[in-house]
């Protein structure tokens, strides 16, 4: 067979099985010749041969006999600088002929590449320094099931929530706890901004066959903040294949994303279909609980740092009660008092609070508006907000008028008048059936349930 005819055959493939999957495996494919009924190729990397002669070979085989070619079996060999020809096998599976071990240079650039994938632990972040509540105690319990190794029992695992609840937390905990009770094993924590960019990297430096075996070799993949894909089409095409390997590989995936799989916009169904099947947890907001929990052992961390600081009572069930949204900003603002209270020389009192923590404090006490809400609705609904407002009693526009005004009576202090007025003029009596109606829907009806405390929770962030 001569090089001609395995250049025809190659388009052959290209319109066989796509462009993409053409230029990544077949394209690099380089025809040495045909013996005694083996083809043989050589190959960037042992590991494109043995994936082409996985998913490829028969079709190749099709086509080589098609074109009149007495073909029975493929061979590979990795290119090296080694002019000694390969043994060719003839047993009756597709085989991988190495030439020689690749090239010293080589090796040290792979090292170099594969050295910069994984993203830094914190150390801080362990399972012994987070503070189990309600809201998060489902998540915590998967994140520990997860990191004790073993058999998989369910993969991927999401854990998604919004920003300061916990998720990057969690994912720090479970690579340590694996580090350290599995050191055999090759766990892979990294951003999905990181992904994105070593993908693109290996893109521009022509080495895709090393980013591609690095991450299918992996035992554990964890990706945070897996919404950064969204809308990347080569990214999110490029992880949907690395999914998809390792799960097949019963390897464990872990993924933390900021809203459910479902509800991250411009990500493939694919993708989401795929991180859908396996257990998808949501991290609550955190209730007053919990956010005393965790300032008080943060307090015990500052034991040791300020010793010769005392703290008022009362102080704590303040900021818990005051700062409700974002954990980070919680602690945050702890370890702003106690710096602030040791460079002064004053206990913390609630005085010394109110005063270093202005600025945090007027934050919290925002304000939601009836304005806010019925955009923040009409754009969840994919509604005009002239629709919200106006006469029209389709369901269509009814129902999320009703979600609205329900959300104006529990979020605002607003009365039922007032919110008839914002709404088109409406009587007071139209608000009070909406609100009613909202509240019966939500005990029969899952969808408005979820609709309702989406909307909340976008509103409260």
């Amino acid at each position: 067979m001569t090089q001609e005819k395995w250049g025809l055959l190659r388009n052959k493939l290209l319109k066989a099985i796509g462009k993409n999957n053409y230029t990544t495996w077949i394209e690099p494919l380089e025809f040495q010749e045909l013996q005694d009924g083996v083809a043989v190729f050589s190959v960037p990397t042992n590991f494109m041969g043995n994936y082409v002669s996985q998913n490829f070979a028969d079709l190749i085989l099709y086509e080589m006999n098609t074109a009149g070619e007495t073909v029975q079996r493929l061979a590979f060999r990795v290119a090296a600088n080694s002019p000694t020809r390969p043994k060719v096998d003839t047993e009756s599976e597709p085989t991988v002929v190495r030439d020689a071990p690749v090239a010293p240079q080589m090796e040290a650039a792979n090292g170099a590449f594969e050295s910069l994938q994984a993203a830094p632990l914190d150390s801080r972040f362990t399972f012994d320094s987070f503070v189990v509540g309600k809201p998060n105690e489902l998540a915590h319990a998967a994140a520990r099931r997860v990191s004790e190794g073993g058999p998989v029992t369910f993969n991927p695992l999401v854990l998604y929530g919004g920003v300061g609840l916990g998720k990057t937390h969690l994912m720090h905990a479970i690579a340590w706890e694996l580090k350290t009770k599995h050191p055999e094993l090759n766990v892979l924590y990294l951003s999905a901004e990181q992904f994105m960019y070593r993908f693109v990297q290996a893109l521009r430096e022509r080495r895709m066959m090393d980013f591609k075996h690095l991450f299918r070799s992996v035992d554990v993949l964890m990706v945070d903040d897996v919404q950064f894909i969204a809308g990347k089409d080569s990214t999110q095409e490029e992880f949907f294949h690395t999914f998809n390997a390792l799960v097949d590989q019963n390897k464990q995936i872990i993924i933390s994303a900021d809203r459910a799989p479902g509800e991250i916009k411009d990500l493939e169904d694919r993708v989401k279909s795929r991180l859908q099947c396996g257990l998808v947890v949501d991290l609550h907001p955190t209730d007053y609980e919990l956010r005393l929990g965790i300032l008080q052992n943060k307090v015990q961390q500052y034991s040791s740092t300020y010793p010769d600081l005392t703290i008022a009572d009362g102080v704590l069930e303040f900021l818990a009660h005051r700062i409700s949204t974002n954990v980070r900003v919680l602690e945050g603002a702890l370890t702003r008092l106690f710096a602030f209270a040791s460079l002064v020389g004053r206990e913390i009192d609630m005085e010394l609070t109110q005063d270093c923590l202005a600025d945090v404090l007027r934050a919290s006490e925002r304000k939601i508006t009836v304005e806010e809400i019925q955009r923040k609705v009409s754009d969840y609904y994919n509604i005009r907000l002239s629709d919200i407002i106006g006469p029209k009693r389709l369901r269509s526009y009814a129902r999320p008028r009703q979600v609205a005004m329900y959300l104006c009576k529990r979020l605002t202090s607003r009365s039922l008048p007032e919110i008839g007025r914002r709404f088109g003029g409406r009587d007071h009596t139209t608000v009070m059936h909406g609100v009613k109606r909202i509240e019966e829907l939500k005990t029969t009806d899952g969808q408005i349930a979820e609709d309702v405390e989406m909307l909340r929770r976008a509103l409260e962030a």
